[in-house]
């Protein structure tokens, strides 16, 4: 838990980083935003849990796995790297970082 909630505090910092100055806005495919915080928050969580174990992750920010392949996995790392990203743009406060790992379809972590 603790590795898991300093790859979170890693995050954290990246985007609040990012928070501070001027950022890029991108659209994503559903036409939600998608902002460099996303970007460098996914990376710096999928680098870290994949330091951890072989599990595979679940990001909001990957690639679309589909579902006959995500329905075999009993465990997985769940991933939101930036959640509230339209509140980040509004630079409100209200915004976080989630991890969790996913046993049987249970949060575990």
């Amino acid at each position: 838990a603790q590795q898991v909630t300093a790859i979170a505090h890693k995050a954290g910092k990246a985007i609040m980083e990012i928070y501070a100055k001027d950022f890029a806005i991108y659209e994503k495919s559903d036409e939600s935003p998608l902002t460099e915080a996303d970007l460098a928050a996914h990376n710096i969580i999928v680098t870290g849990l994949k330091s951890l174990s072989e599990l595979p992750i679940l990001s909001e920010e990957s690639a679309a796995i589909d579902w006959s392949t995500r329905s075999s996995w009993s465990d997985f790392w769940l991933v939101d790297p930036l959640d509230g990203t339209k509140e980040f743009i509004k630079k409100n406060g209200e915004f976080t970082v989630n991890i969790a790992l996913v046993s049987n379809g249970v949060p575990t972590l």
